[in-house]
């Protein structure tokens, strides 16, 4: 069965401007790349949303933030920056440069692609749903920051969990930054099992995400943070899939996945240090689509937008997702390494591993 592939080149405005490092073109390469190397026909479908409604982004926003959001963005686009009330809404790093596109806007779209990506699946049109520029996973309810304005992934558990229903969802975030505004909205909901695969917060943005912050109140236990060490590499990506991912699935039973992050663990990104091949993209994708298939009926909603070497980027894109679809397609590192990739330190991830096990054996019977 084809996946459904969510992109309108209306997301190219997501584009904080020339010299920022998150650019709208990375919504150029990718399709063309895609179409490249694979033909559409049964593969998948590329299909359009309808950008969020006011009452969509309140879901998961204040209005006051929502407000002040828009008039910003749009304010900005048109050539006027005032500073004024900035950094009580947004970081720094969501300040826009010279000629940004029309963010904001474009942001809705993203919202509005996970609320159509939750609609397909749940109404049997399709299994598996990828939206191109989602995983917005540092914005929370009041506050933007990481390059995200509005939280795609927070939204579609929240869409799911009030209008359909749902009594459990995984959330499985690759990214190599922690996805602490993801975090923020689920820490105390046990109906929303969090697992996030991410840098060591002691040595990467934001600084949060460590093995001991575990959720609160009846989310006690739901959230799951894997801090990777620097170097990680394939083989410990693998071991912390097998032995914390995904006993954890099977033992939540989770009625949908909605997995999150693009190319930023490739050794060439730039902004970090996981040192994860294409081929382990490929690995993650593939293991994501094993456990949606034995555990939720093959439901599962991808959001990718991350990664800042836009060399790497399609290819790491592309595995992720054929890995997801089960293309048989090939995905090969696009150049030799320009950096030093050092051996998986496989015994690190097995402390990890340990110190995990630890702080959920009380929640989890799988870890007793």
């Amino acid at each position: 069965m084809a996946v459904a592939i969510l992109y309108r080149e209306d997301v190219r405005e997501y584009d904080f401007g020339p010299g920022h490092p998150f650019r709208g073109d990375r919504y150029e390469i990718f399709p063309k790349f895609l179409k490249e190397r694979v033909p559409e026909n049964d593969n998948y479908r590329l299909l359009e949303a309808a950008p969020a409604t006011d009452e969509d982004i309140l879901l998961i926003c204040s209005r006051d933030y929502m407000e002040f959001t828009r008039a910003y963005y749009q304010a900005a686009h048109n050539g006027t920056i005032d500073h004024d009330a900035f950094e009580r809404y947004q970081s720094m790093d969501n300040m826009p440069f010279e000629a940004p596109g029309k963010i904001e806007e474009a942001a809705r779209l993203i919202i509005g692609q996970a609320k159509f990506g939750c609609d397909l699946i749940q109404k049997g049109t399709y299994k598996k749903v990828i939206s191109i520029g989602g995983g917005l996973h540092h914005a929370n309810s009041c506050f933007g920051e990481g390059f995200c304005l509005y939280n795609d992934v927070a939204f579609a558990a929240r869409y799911l969990l009030n209008n359909y229903q749902l009594e459990r969802v995984l959330i499985l975030d690759t990214d190599a930054h922690a996805g602490n505004g993801t975090c923020a909205y689920f820490y105390e909901d046990p109906r929303v099992l969090f697992i996030d695969l991410h840098q060591d917060p002691h040595t990467l943005y934001p600084g949060t995400g460590f093995a001991r912050d575990i959720g609160a109140a009846q989310g006690k236990g739901f959230t799951v943070n894997v801090p990777l060490p620097p170097n990680a590499g394939c083989d410990s990506y693998q071991s912390l899939f097998d032995e914390i991912v995904e006993p954890l699935a099977r033992e939540f039973q989770p009625q949908i996945i909605i997995r999150n992050g693009g190319s930023d663990p490739h050794p060439e990104d730039g902004l970090t240090d996981l040192d994860l091949p294409i081929h382990g993209f490929h690995m993650i994708g593939e293991k994501v689509r094993c456990l949606a298939d034995e555990i939720c009926q093959g439901r599962e909603l991808d959001l990718i937008a991350s990664g800042y070497n836009k060399r790497i980027l399609p290819y790491a894109w592309l595995a992720l997702i054929s890995g997801i679809a089960d293309w048989n397609t090939t995905v090969e590192e696009p150049a030799p390494a320009t950096r030093t990739v050092y051996k998986d330190p496989v015994g690190q991830a097995k402390l990890i591993e340990t110190e995990l096990k630890n702080h959920l054996k009380p929640y989890w019977k799988c870890f007793q």
